[in-house]
């Protein structure tokens, strides 16, 4: 064959490839369900980004060659394994569900009671299924099945993989159903929505017979995220007809509301009791975890949310509670199989997750007997709780017993690490701009703890008069006023800046510190980093060290990145496509909007809770309360990452002053307004042609510690508001909606 004939050849095949017939979107989006693919597989054999692979079965956009002609092979390959159910190609409105009959399988696979042999090996739930913006919510198809042992291939729940970086992933059968359903009863029959459009027929007529299949029959669970630690038990959420229908009250009463819990005496307990399930020490409440004792390494445990009881808080789930099952459970799953199934308050959840992430015990070799035993993982917190430093604790902790009933505590006796809120007024210059632009930093308490070294199993050690060590977690007693922030090194070159203009990095308020004050390691680590040396006098420090949370980050920022990109906003994208995309996302898909909100509560909840203050039960100072049992009960971590972030931002403030000259007017933790000339962040922050702005200062983009728009008001309205409410009212609170509701106390 000559060259002529075949360049000839393969200019016919690529015009051939160039116009590969593809099916519908929503078909390709089947496909690779039906496979257990995920978009990042996808996209990585393709070699294109998640976001493309999203937009394609969106049907935003059609794929062009060489993509296009590979991607047509994938989708003819899974049409060959997967053909269209002629119930689903015929069927011409939305239908229910599928719903099937689960079957006893006396064969099922023990649940773990203890950690694996295995130490290094993790096992982790697939990525879940992303959903590109919807105009409507999709209903499966109905689908009558004979046998419990078929499935629908296009509903199939989340795989579970031995590793995050497996090729291909495999169905767990002990989990099919997935981690989790909500419980309905319509016309007198119990069904349980299940992740992906299941719908399983319930035969338990009481409440410890639906725990009994719910264990037995069910298949509901999701797998270890760790080789070392535990498989999630299944999750039941009951609408109010299913609390009707097994007994329970459809809300609390008053006093059961405040007690968190349903009265001793009730018939449901009783019902429990005599079949031999036990209830945790908080009872039956909003969140219960029904269970009985392990045997034979079998974990019998089921938990109970309960919407209706207040199980999900409107300020984290917004009005999730209220959505029909169908639409609850797949907001449920996406966020049980991108985090973690729901345990308790989105706080609670994720405090479990880091511990589900990085398990505090392992398997120990065998012994003489061959037997293993459980021993202390290393580079977790470990099983026993620890005293804190003295300057660590809060107000009312044990350790501070003996201090005067009254006595306030200054900054050179407690550790006052908190997020920034502060506030000054505009200059001459500032006022006669027109607008003022706020930015939030996505995600901005996980992207400080991500590479965070903190402290791990063994208590604080004391040192009197210490060099100090950037690489040690702890807290040091220095003196940082001297620094000055007029002259500092910013990218390790000297520059002149407006002190006046800018908030201390070293205390919450932006206030000058005026003597010595204890500080988190990263705190002084940063007046090290701005050109002046420290002499610490005294130190809590603890030697044994790791980065705790990195896993537990890398997950949330996984979760929050592929919510985002479900709805609409994907990596990588030029600042001015970024904000386009940004205008409206939550209301392309409300449900996942909910799932985004949910997971951004669960890092400042599981960061927050790391520091829990005692609620309620007759509690005194100076006597324990239940979270200090915890080895999570950690506040110099807390200490840690909030330092760090607040530190990131001043940071980037620090550069975009250094390059532009601009400072900010206000900060409330991860939000910084600006005064500028138009009312979008593209007047605020200086990119070039290329997209690229001040090295080190704030970048738009949806990743954690990059920033997106948070709100513009006029210049106008900060006077008005500012005349009103005083001066010291930090505008970055009202920033968003301009809507000031009540007089700034500053909580």
């Amino acid at each position: 064959m000559s060259e002529i004939e075949t360049g000839l050849f393969e200019a016919v095949d690529a015009l051939v490839a160039s116009a590969s017939p593809l099916p519908s979107p929503s078909e390709r989006k089947r496909l690779r369900q039906a496979h257990g693919l995920t978009l990042d597989q996808v996209a990585g054999a393709l070699k294109v980004r998640r976001a493309t692979v999203s937009v394609w079965e969106a049907g935003k956009t059609e794929p062009r060659p060489p993509e296009r002609e590979a991607y047509a092979r994938l989708l003819n390959k899974l049409a060959e394994l997967y053909p269209v159910d002629a119930s689903r190609a015929t069927a011409a409105q939305p239908s229910a569900p599928e719903r099937t009959t689960v079957a006893p399988q006396s064969t099922e696979p023990a649940r773990s009671a203890h950690p694996s042999p295995s130490d290094d090996v993790e096992a982790a739930t697939a990525p879940p299924h992303a959903n590109p913006p919807r105009q409507a919510p999709s209903r499966p198809t109905t689908v009558t099945r004979q046998t419990s042992t078929t499935r629908r291939a296009a509903a199939r729940p989340a795989t579970a993989r031995k590793s995050t970086t497996a090729a291909s992933a495999t169905l767990d059968p002990r989990f099919e159903n997935g981690p989790l359903a909500v419980v309905d009863c319509q016309d007198g029959h119990v069904v349980a929505y299940c992740v992906g459009g299941l719908l399983l027929d319930v035969p338990a007529k009481s409440l410890p017979a639906l725990v009994e299949w719910t264990l037995t029959e069910a298949r509901l669970g999701a797998v270890k995220l760790h080789g070392c630690g535990k498989d999630a038990d299944p999750l039941l959420v009951f609408t109010e007809a299913a609390c009707e229908r097994y007994g329970l009250p459809v809300t609390l009463s008053e006093s059961e509301r405040l007690a968190g819990r349903l009265p001793e005496g009730h018939k449901v307990l009783g019902q429990l009791e005599r079949a031999e399930w036990k209830l945790t020490r908080r009872g039956f409440g909003p969140w219960a975890r029904i269970y009985r004792p392990a045997k034979a390494n079998q974990r019998q445990c089921v938990q109970l949310c309960l919407p209706s009881w207040g199980a999900l808080d409107t300020r984290t789930w917004g009005a999730a509670a209220q959505l029909p099952p169908a639409e609850l459970v797949r907001l449920l799953g996406a966020y049980a199989q991108r985090v973690i199934t729901p345990r308790g308050s989105t706080a609670v959840t994720g405090l479990e997750l880091m511990t589900a992430l990085n398990p505090p015990t392992r398997a120990s070799e065998p012994d003489a007997s061959g037997r293993r035993h459980k021993e202390h993982r290393p580079g977790s917190l470990g099983e026993v709780a620890m005293d804190c430093a003295p300057c660590e604790a809060p107000d009312g902790h044990p350790l501070l017993a003996d201090l005067p009933r009254f006595h306030q505590r200054g900054p050179e006796e407690m550790l006052f690490e908190e997020a920034y809120d502060w506030a000054r007024e505009l200059t001459d210059a500032e006022c006669m701009k027109r607008f003022l632009v706020g930015i939030d930093v996505n995600l901005a308490f996980g992207a400080a703890a991500n590479g965070a070294v903190v402290g791990l199993s063994q208590p604080p050690v004391h040192v009197a008069n210490p060099q100090f060590d950037p690489a040690l977690p702890g807290a040091w007693l220095v003196d940082l006023s001297h620094i000055d922030l007029s002259r500092v090194l910013v990218g390790k070159q000297w520059q002149h800046l407006d002190a006046e203009l800018l908030p201390s990095p070293f205390t919450p308020t932006g206030e000058r510190p005026t003597g010595p004050a204890w500080y988190a390691t990263p705190t002084v680590a940063y007046a090290v980093e701005l050109g002046y040396d420290v002499a610490p006098l005294e130190a809590w420090v603890r030697p044994e060290k790791g980065k705790f949370l990195d896993g537990w980050y890398k997950r949330l920022r996984n979760a929050y990145v592929g919510t985002m990109g479900d709805l609409g906003v994907g990596e990588k994208l030029p600042p001015h496509a970024f904000l386009e995309a940004m205008d409206g996302h939550k209301q392309r898909d409300p449900e996942m909007a909910i799932v985004l909100d949910a997971i951004k509560a669960t890092v400042k909840g599981g960061i927050g809770k790391l520091r829990e203050r005692p609620r309620g039960g007759g509690w005194r100072p100076g006597q324990p309360w239940s979270a200090l049992a915890r080895p999570t009960w950690r506040p110099d971590i807390r200490a840690a990452v909030i330092s760090r972030a607040r530190i990131n931002m001043h940071r980037k403030m620090l550069a975009l002053a250094a390059a532009t000259g601009q400072y900010p007017v206000a900060i409330l933790s991860d939000c910084a307004v600006y005064a500028a000339t138009g009312p979008s962040p593209l007047d605020l922050l200086p990119y070039d042609a290329d997209g690229k702005t001040v090295p080190g200062s704030f970048r738009l983009g949806v990743s954690p510690g990059m920033v997106k728009h948070e709100g513009t008001q006029s210049v106008l309205w900060s006077e008005a508001v500012r005349e009103e409410y005083g001066q010291v009212l930090n505008l970055a609170r009202y920033i968003k909606t301009g809507e000031v509701t009540a007089k700034d106390d500053g909580q």
